[in-house]
């Protein structure tokens, strides 16, 4: 009862009050962890970064990990309740829905604006690509992916973490998928965060999977097509270049019967080839708390 008890009031915590500020969220400690690993990481080879890559994943997990797990140890002896409340603050520091929520409608208000500017501008929260050049259409194709492939990393996975591992167990996650936000690119970092990418797609090989689940299970209940979301789950969920991306992207595009694309990585076409705008824009708001009345 106390894991129910942890996850309710986290959720609870996160519709009321949405994400801390940074001052006080574990997620952007991480960040200047990780910054401060990362400035002794180019100081050898390319075994040199690799071994030090996985060095430093695992010596930041611990840091995480290890104050976390004693200090709800301690509280679980001492109170249930004030146990319960810290684990739900912390449980819910590890996962967002309003924030996706809220970052997904502002483009949407943008985009009804015809503000493309600011919309372009304030894309860059959902993605890591370039977005100062994308028409009208692939901005709400960018927003959509970006929220799908959220739905696993942002919600189904630190709650499936929670559920096997508790609140330490999604702290050390969050901390992998820290690493491979910053550091999990080819390039620069092609040695360095070599293994903090491969070890986030292990982590979320199921998430993932259960996420794509979850958006065929909501299409029911929407107005879009289980069965599109099915087919092209299984046809074109290994499209990206990740193991993990695809499953929830390929399954959206098929629930929402659009062609979403990232040019020059992947698509995923249906019917005629072009991203029907109405209905992805539809799902920005419809699929996050919006007007349902909207074309």
């Amino acid at each position: 009862m106390e894991v129910l008890f942890i996850f309710l009031l986290a959720l609870i915590i996160d519709l009321v009050f949405g994400d801390p500020p940074n001052a006080f969220h574990p997620v952007a400690y991480m960040g200047r962890v990780i910054a401060i690993f990362e400035r002794a990481g180019f100081k050898g080879g390319r075994v040199y970064q690799f071994v030090y890559g996985i060095v430093m994943v695992f010596i930041a997990m611990a840091l995480f990990f290890i104050p976390v797990y004693f200090l709800l140890d301690w509280l679980h002896g001492v109170n249930s309740v004030v146990y319960i409340i810290v684990s739900a603050v912390l449980l819910k520091m590890c996962f967002t829905v309003t924030g996706l929520r809220k970052a997904a409608l502002l483009i949407k208000q943008l985009l009804e604006k015809d503000d493309i500017a600011q919309a372009r501008f304030e894309l860059r929260s959902l993605v890591s690509r370039d977005t100062s050049k994308l028409p009208q259409p692939k901005l709400v194709a960018a927003a959509v992916e970006s929220v799908a492939e959220s739905i696993g990393d942002g919600f189904v996975a630190p709650l499936f973490f929670f559920l096997i591992f508790g609140v330490p167990g999604v702290m050390a996650y969050r901390v992998v998928s820290t690493f491979d936000s910053m550091v999990g690119y080819r390039g620069k970092y092609e040695y360095l965060g070599k293994f903090a990418a491969r070890f986030d797609d292990v982590l979320n090989f199921i998430p993932s999977r259960l996420s794509a689940l979850c958006i065929l299970i909501a299409s029911f209940f929407g107005r879009y097509s289980p069965a599109g979301a099915w087919r092209i789950m299984w046809r074109d969920h290994a499209k990206t270049q990740s193991p993990n991306a695809g499953w929830p992207m390929a399954t959206a595009a098929g629930a929402l019967e659009v062609c979403l694309e990232k040019v020059g990585h992947y698509s995923y076409p249906l019917y005629d080839q072009r991203l029907r705008f109405g209905r992805a824009e539809a799902w920005l708001w419809h699929g996050f708390g919006g007007d349902n009345n909207q074309p």
